[in-house]
């Protein structure tokens, strides 16, 4: 799922391409780390530690040798880094509390290095990084901003940074009904095309489903509470701080189902056989590649793992190209309700005997650009 050419990666060590900056002897720490080519020509993998907390990019670190930790992980490790490279989230509260922590795990003399596509905050995270630290020099190529600290040696604002680094905490949103965070999708509030699935929530769904791109659990929560014959349900979430914050949600509720999370890419497949998918695809990656093919795999997998006759709920913006996956991966595909740009689909799988019934022609999903961000 990462993008073919990753032009922050690229520009985020144009510094020590170019000679401006030396590449350290000692520990480097990466946040949010991506994985390319320029990262392999700098760092070796005894050296290098990576933070990265979705699970595509994750896995990408991972096949490439690097060791990837956690942000809990971090936390209790006394490690200082000699450079400490981010690529800062667009979400600003996210970005300010992650230039925070990179401070905070920066050793005596070591320098944070951070950049950001021109049109994802690149201006106000070097403004950023300036107030709370002043800055040593930027570089600009490929649309992008790359800008880092001077040598760090306690002159940065310790009572800022404190402040800073509670701005993406969890906290409690929506009347104190469910716990979330800075960066996550639709962190605050109810995305409309989430509302739009639950109000069209049938209450006959029952057995075993699952959540395809659960976010902080808010479809998982509502299915629970209206349907009452689910006798376990599967989250499924590539971002692993969503993914926490669901478990948290979903256990406060106290409800009889069985629960299984899991931190996963759901277009590389899951295992098991369900009688039911509810899922908002995402058709965007963190790195804001625009990736309607996201979606169109999330409809394949939710086929493959859907039992004879069993149902997928999906609900994503009206123009995305999913009209021709549907049709082939479905017995039975109907737009059950339509609003704000939004559709939902009902999609039934198929028995091996019966015969598929598509839409009538007038009313099939007419997909294109657009959707869950």
């Amino acid at each position: 799922m990462a993008a073919q050419h990753d032009a922050p990666l690229e520009t985020l060590f144009l510094p020590f391409a170019s000679g401006v900056l030396s590449w350290p002897a000692g520990p480097v720490l990466f946040l949010r780390a991506r994985d390319g080519a320029p990262l392999r020509e700098h760092a070796q993998p005894a050296q290098l530690v990576c933070e990265q907390s979705f699970r595509p990019f994750a896995d990408a670190l991972e096949a490439s040798g690097w060791t990837v930790r956690d942000e809990q992980q971090l936390a209790g490790d006394a490690t200082r880094y000699a450079v400490v490279l981010v690529l800062p989230p667009r979400q600003r509260e996210e970005a300010k509390a992650l230039f925070a922590r990179a401070l905070a795990l920066t050793a005596p003399g070591g320098i944070v290095v951070a950049c950001q596509h021109n049109n994802e905050g690149a201006r106000s995270g070097e403004g950023d990084l300036q107030q709370l630290a002043g800055l040593g020099g930027k570089l600009t190529k490929n649309h992008c901003r790359a800008y880092w600290t001077a040598p760090l040696n306690g002159q940065h604002d310790a009572a800022l940074a404190q402040r800073w680094a509670t701005l993406d905490a969890p906290r409690a949103i929506l009347g104190g009904r469910f716990q979330s965070r800075p960066g996550i999708f639709a962190w605050d509030r109810i995305d409309p095309a989430s509302a739009l699935l639950v109000e069209q929530l049938p209450a006959d769904l029952a057995g075993r489903g699952a959540d395809l791109g659960a976010g902080f659990g808010y479809l998982s929560a509502e299915v629970l509470a209206r349907c009452p014959n689910v006798s376990a349900l599967d989250l499924y979430e590539a971002e692993g701080r969503a993914l926490a914050l669901a478990r948290e949600n979903l256990a406060a509720l106290g409800k009889p189902a069985a629960l299984a999370y899991h931190w996963q890419d759901v277009t590389a497949g899951i295992e098991g056989e369900y009688d039911f998918i509810v899922t908002n695809p995402p058709f965007h990656t963190p790195s804001r590649a625009d990736r309607p093919d996201i979606g169109q795999r999330f409809i394949a997998v939710a086929a493959q793992a859907l039992r004879p006759g069993g149902r997928m709920w999906l609900v994503a913006n009206r123009h995305l190209p999913y009209e021709q996956i549907l049709n082939e991966s479905f017995g039975q595909v109907r737009v059950a309700a339509e609003r704000d740009g939004f559709k939902l689909i009902e999609a039934t799988k198929a028995s091996k005997s019966a015969t598929p019934v598509r839409t009538p022609r007038s009313t099939e999903p007419k997909w294109g650009r657009g959707g869950r961000a």
